[in-house]
C-alpha cells in the first residue's frame, strides 16, 4: 500500500509532533510546571498514525489514559492541548480536564479517559450513532492490553458484533498493565485471539514499530467497518519508552529491555526507510523537525502565559440539559 510523498511528509510530522510534545511535556512535569501525573505516548506513535492516517473528520476515536499521541493524530491543536494540560483557560476542555480527559468533540475526539476501558462503551455508541443517523463514519476505541481484560472493553466488543456496527478495537499492547506484564495479566495468552471470539475479524500487528505494518493492518480493519458496517480489531504489539507515568522508576523492567525499546524506535525506522528507497528526503525530514520543534516552543509559551480558569467556572461543564 504506496503512499504519496505528502501522505509520507505527513505521517513523519503527525509522529515528530508526538514525539516532541510528549518530551516536552515530560520535562515541564518534572519542574513542577504541570499540575498531575502525565502518562506519555513516546515509542508508539506508529499506532496511532498509523490508525488516524485512514480517518476523516467526522470519524470518531476513544482514547486512554495515554492519549496525548492520539489526539495529535486525529488532529487536534497542539497548543489547545498544551494549555490543557498546564490546567489554564483557553485549553480544549477549559483547563478542567486536563491530561487524562483532553476531549475534542469538533475534530472526532471523545476524549482520553482516567477510567481503565471506559473508553470502548464510548466508541461503540459512537458507531451506533453513525449507522442509525447513516453519516458514513466509523469510531475506534483505543485501548491497551490491561484493559483488554475490562468488562467494559468484553461488554463493547460483544455489543458491537450484536449491534452490527462499525467500531473498530484498536489494543495496544505495550506489554505492561500499569507495571504488570502481559504473559502475567491475560489469561488467554493471545488478545487477538480472545478478542475474534467474540465474532469479528482480529488482526495482530507483532511489530507495532512498522508504521507500514500498522497502516495496512488498520486499513483492512477500517475497510472492513466502513464497507460491511460491521466491527473488527486490530492489536498492536508496541513498547512506551518511558513508564507507566512519568517518575515511574521501572523496576519491572530490565536494562536490557529499555535499550532494545531504544533501539526499535519508530520515527527512527520510518525516517530509514523512506530515504532509503528515495521516497523523501533527509532534508525534508529534517525541515519538518524544526517546523515542529517550533510548534511545541509556542505552545508552552502560550501554555505558560495563559491565566487560570476564573472561579465562575467553577460549576459550569459539569451537567447538560438535553
Amino acid at each position: 500500500m504506496q503512499l504519496s510523498r505528502d501522505k509520507l511528509v505527513e505521517a513523519y510530522r503527525k509522529m515528530a509532533t508526538i514525539r516532541a510534545f510528549e518530551e516536552r511535556v515530560g520535562a515541564e512535569s518534572v519542574k513542577g510546571a504541570i499540575p498531575g501525573f502525565v502518562h506519555l505516548y513516546a515509542g508508539e506513535e506508529a499506532a496511532a498514525v498509523g490508525v488516524c492516517m485512514h480517518l476523516g473528520d467526522k470519524d470518531w476515536i476513544g482514547s486512554t489514559h495515554r492519549g496525548h499521541g492520539h489526539c495529535i493524530a486525529k488532529g487536534c491543536s497542539v497548543e489547545a492541548m498544551m494549555v490543557e494540560i498546564y490546567g489554564k483557560a483557553g485549553g480544549l476542555c477549559g483547563g478542567k480536564g486536563g491530561s487524562m480527559h483532553i476531549a475534542d468533540l469538533h475534530m472526532g475526539m471523545l476524549g482520553a479517559n482516567g477510567i481503565v476501558g471506559g473508553g470502548p462503551p464510548l466508541a461503540v455508541g459512537a458507531a451506533l450513532s453513525a449507522k442509525t443517523l447513516k453519516t458514513g463514519a466509523v469510531s475506534v476505541a483505543f485501548l491497551g492490553d490491561g484493559a483488554s481484560n475490562q468488562g467494559t472493553t468484553a461488554e463493547a466488543m460483544n455489543m458491537a458484533v450484536v449491534l452490527k456496527v462499525p467500531a473498530v478495537f484498536v489494543i495496544e499492547n505495550n506489554g505492561y498493565g500499569e507495571a504488570t506484564a502481559v504473559g502475567y495479566h491475560c489469561g488467554a495468552g493471545d488478545i487477538s485471539a480472545r478478542t475474534a471470539a467474540f465474532g469479528m475479524p482480529a488482526e495482530k500487528v507483532e511489530d507495532g514499530t512498522d508504521f507500514f505494518a500498522v497502516y495496512e493492518a488498520a486499513g483492512r480493519a477500517l475497510r472492513h467497518a466502513r464497507e460491511e458496517g460491521m466491527p473488527a480489531a486490530v492489536e498492536i504489539v508496541c513498547a512506551r519508552q518511558g513508564g507507566h507515568y512519568t517518575g515511574d522508576p521501572q523496576p519491572y523492567r530490565s536494562k536490557d529491555e529499555l535499550e532494545q525499546v531504544k533501539k526499535n524506535d519508530p520515527l527512527v525506522r520510518f525516517r530509514k526507510r523512506v530515504t532509503g528507497e528515495g521516497l523523501v528526503s533527509a532534508a525534508d525530514l529534517d525541515q519538518v523537525d524544526r517546523e515542529v520543534a517550533a510548534l511545541i516552543e509556542r505552545a508552552v509559551q502560550k501554555a505558560a502565559a495563559a491565566p487560570l480558569p476564573a472561579v465562575e467556572e467553577l460549576t459550569t461543564d459539569v451537567y447538560v440539559s438535553y
